[in-house]
């Protein structure tokens, strides 16, 4: 079985995302959405609120399983679940300029390698920070997002606000 993971915060998920993992179902049998916390970042939804926001909006794509990242290295989570790949989705070179070291280092760490999927154009400006701040400032977000986080975003859903924890 061909395994890779899709990681990432998704503080909020938006259909940035969703258009990358929609893609890399496609090209592998199973990926695996893997929800982090970093904990220098503050998170407007809490972890398991991300990954039920994850699960509602990617229910209907096969091959999708969506779960914490945990504690540790990316790495050593993909040499623990069977994972041969992490798929990126790449908006501009400054993306490519952070995630290269770190895709050299997780394939030196645990010969994973990192697949990069350039971004569809009319998402190339999406980020869960931009997302967050246009809402917070009464913009309209609901085409930047899926039905399940506008419905939280618009209810100001949240238990992580101003929290590092998430």
């Amino acid at each position: 079985m061909r395994r890779a993971v899709c990681p990432g915060s998704f503080d909020p998920i938006h259909n940035g995302h969703l258009e990358v993992i929609a893609r890399a179902a496609g090209l592998f049998d199973e990926v695996i959405v893997a929800v982090s916390t970093n904990y220098a970042k503050k998170y407007r939804f809490t972890l398991e609120e991300r990954i039920d926001m994850a699960r509602e909006t990617l229910a209907s794509l096969r091959g999708i399983v969506v779960e914490p990242v945990g504690d540790g290295l990316l790495a050593e989570y993909c040499r623990k679940r069977g994972v041969s790949a992490i798929v990126k989705g790449l908006r501009s070179s400054s993306d490519f300029d952070y995630e290269l070291p770190m895709a050299t280092m997780n394939r030196q760490l645990s010969g994973v390698e990192t697949v990069f999927l350039p971004a569809e154009g009319h998402y190339l400006h999406l980020s869960s920070t931009l997302i967050k701040e246009v809402a917070s400032l009464g913009g309209n977000i609901s085409e930047f997002v899926p039905r399940s986080v506008l419905k939280r975003m618009l209810a100001g859903e949240s238990s992580a606000e101003g929290s590092p924890r998430g």
